[in-house]
């Protein structure tokens, strides 16, 4: 028996989730369709783009996520809070970069903005909007719907109904979850290491230590979003390596050796070997107070 989505993110509280959004029947979402040998692989970068947007506007840090052939992961956690430290101008400017038409010039947004900012209950409505789980997947969702079904040339559902969402509870949900998450092109066997696994959130973490070394040890926190308070007790490096030895240990006809022992981060968190391994194989229901 499903559990009411209001009980799983009840509207204005704080909370970690680990979000699907899967195609409808046979749609093709990335990569190149074995039914019509067509390849859709540009719409990776468009869901990619689309998230950097958002995530920009809307009270969220996005921990996770990896963009699939027909589905795509989000581990996000999402602030409502934060919205209220936003002056009614910038709650305006934010409302305005998602809703405005695209023909509009930066005089026209101006103007909408100058009128948007003076109506109080607009801006406690896109307040409210503005720190909504379900609003950040609504606008991810339709927009990517919409520019699909435009290449198709054809109209109706993109999305196999509304997406899916877990609550991740605690640390070590948060933790796996991301790692599974991270794994999935690998687990697909759509990329053969980390550094190939493109349109992941551990590839653009592996990126930005590779550009920034110092970011090496700074503390793990969201790879996207307006939300940068860190949830783990781990650096960047830290989870970088947890993941490639994860998946060593998942995938063991990979190359390379993998030292023995448990990483550091799995004995601050007093997971073993044998559990840590037993809950990325078995997700996605394993840490769940429900999965709708």
């Amino acid at each position: 028996m499903t559990t009411a989505r209001a009980l799983i993110m009840p509207p204005g509280e704080p909370g970690t989730f680990h979000c699907v959004s899967r195609c409808v029947r046979r749609a093709w979402l990335c990569g190149v369709d074995p039914y019509s040998g067509c390849s859709f692989e540009h719409r990776r970068q468009w869901v990619e783009d689309r998230l950097l947007a958002l995530s920009e506007i809307f009270a969220v840090g996005i921990h996770s996520y990896a963009v699939m052939s027909n589905h795509v992961h989000l581990v996000v956690h999402v602030e409502p809070a934060l919205t209220s430290s936003w002056s009614e101008r910038e709650v305006a400017e934010r409302a305005v970069a998602l809703h405005c038409p695209a023909h509009f010039s930066d005089k026209m947004k101006q103007s909408r903005v100058s009128t948007w900012k003076d109506d109080p209950d607009r801006i406690a409505w896109f307040r409210a909007k503005l720190g909504s789980l379900s609003h950040f997947m609504q606008a991810l969702n339709q927009f990517i719907a919409k520019a699909a079904n435009a290449e198709d040339g054809c109209t109706g559902k993109f999305w196999e109904g509304r997406f899916k969402c877990q609550r991740l509870e605690d640390e070590s949900a948060v933790l796996s979850v991301m790692t599974y998450v991270d794994l999935n092109p690998i687990q697909a066997k759509l990329a053969a290491d980390l550094p190939s696994s493109d349109h992941t959130s551990v590839k653009r973490r592996i990126e930005g230590i590779a550009h920034s070394p110092r970011k090496a040890k700074s503390r793990l926190g969201p790879v996207l979003g307006t939300c940068q308070t860190p949830l783990l007790e781990i650096s960047e490096l830290a989870y970088v390596e947890l993941v490639d030895w994860t998946g060593r240990l998942l995938h063991r006809q990979k190359r390379g050796k993998i030292a023995a022992g448990t990483p550091p981060i799995l004995k601050q968190l007093e997971i073993s070997e044998r559990r840590w391994t037993g809950q990325v194989r078995r997700h996605p229901p394993a840490f769940s107070s429900s999965w709708i």
